[in-house]
């Protein structure tokens, strides 16, 4: 993608469902909260992914900052809503991506990166498939538009959607989106139509494909049951689950009290139940101790700055939130 074409995406925006049409070239910002260039937090080795993308060594992540989605509960809303993170130009980012390459990531995982999707399509085709050889990672909320997954097409390897709600209630509650249900299922049609069925290698980590996350919401484990249902009966063994019991009360909205509590563990221990006896074995879990802030990656501009200190980054230690004797399918149910 050229320069041209890739501001003539940003002077009218309509990359997300949200259509918003800002002219982000002429400093407006979009409903997402982005301008014209690239804003990002961190950049840096991550080990708190599913086994299959952080295996040993970490998953290369780029965490981007402003979102489309928004949702009230969200964990990492210092980047999502409060605009914290550095500007880099696209230059930067393809050089980013190669150092991430150099200290060992096991991939390339963009983190909430669709309001930048022709900024990073042009990193991307500079060292993709020459200098860039790992892996490449899209890691979104799963509101996302077909034409504009389609920019990856080619350049992305693997696919890490959420699929938050198949209720439009809570997802106009929560995410002001009352037609996520079917705008996210469109999305990942278009992510297994150009990944195609999941594949692990024998080294235990994921090569291509669509690993789908969905996270169990205080109150909300009906919904959640019709997601599972929904996916499994879409997608069936093409695809890799990841239901997570990791949500984390962060002060929301006194408009949401319900969101101030906890989910109980029985509540996700029948959301696993019922995924095993719809037959569901490519299934990531979590354990109860998951669901704490200390997993929240410190947003502190990491990785992001050319220069003597450019592609070291400090290894993440801790609490792993899955299990820590996963290798390769064993890791799941």
């Amino acid at each position: 993608m050229d320069e041209a074409a890739c501001r003539a995406l940003l002077s009218s925006c309509t990359l997300c469902p949200r259509a918003c049409g800002a002219d982000r070239t002429s400093g407006q910002r979009g409903y997402c909260g982005a301008g014209d260039t690239i804003r990002a937090a961190r950049a840096a080795l991550h080990l708190w992914e599913e086994p299959c993308i952080s295996g040993s060594k970490g998953s290369g992540t780029v965490f981007f900052s402003h979102c489309t989605l928004g949702c009230v509960y969200c964990q990492n809303e210092r980047i999502s809503r409060g605009g914290a993170g550095e500007q880099i130009t696209v230059g930067r980012l393809a050089e980013i991506f190669l150092e991430l390459q150099e200290q060992g990531a096991h991939n390339i995982n963009l983190v909430t990166p669709m309001h930048y999707a022709p900024l990073i399509v042009r990193a991307l085709e500079a060292v993709r498939g020459k200098a860039l050889t790992i892996p490449v990672l899209v890691n979104c909320g799963g509101y996302e538009k077909r034409e504009t997954i389609r920019l990856f097409d080619g350049l992305a390897d693997i696919w890490l959607p959420d699929y938050k709600y198949a209720d439009a209630a809570l997802a106009a509650r929560y995410s002001a989106a009352p037609d996520y249900p079917e705008t996210a299922l469109a999305a990942i049609d278009e992510m297994v139509r150009q990944a195609g069925p999941a594949v692990i290698g024998e080294d235990g980590l994921m090569k291509r494909g669509v690993l789908i996350r969905h996270l169990l919401l205080p109150g909300a484990l009906g919904a959640s049951l019709r997601a599972v249902d929904i996916l499994y009966d879409r997608y069936g063994d093409d695809v890799i689950f990841s239901l997570m019991s990791q949500y984390t009360p962060m002060g929301e909205d006194a408009r949401f009290p319900m969101l101030s509590r906890r989910v109980p563990q029985r509540h996700y221990e029948a959301l696993i139940q019922h995924a095993a006896a719809l037959g569901i074995t490519r299934c990531y879990v979590q354990e109860e101790a998951s669901a704490d802030a200390a997993f929240i990656p410190p947003f502190d501009g990491e990785g992001l700055a050319k220069g003597p200190e450019s592609g070291k980054t400090r290894p993440e230690t801790g609490k792993i939130p899955f299990p820590t004797d996963c290798k390769a399918e064993a890791a799941m149910l």
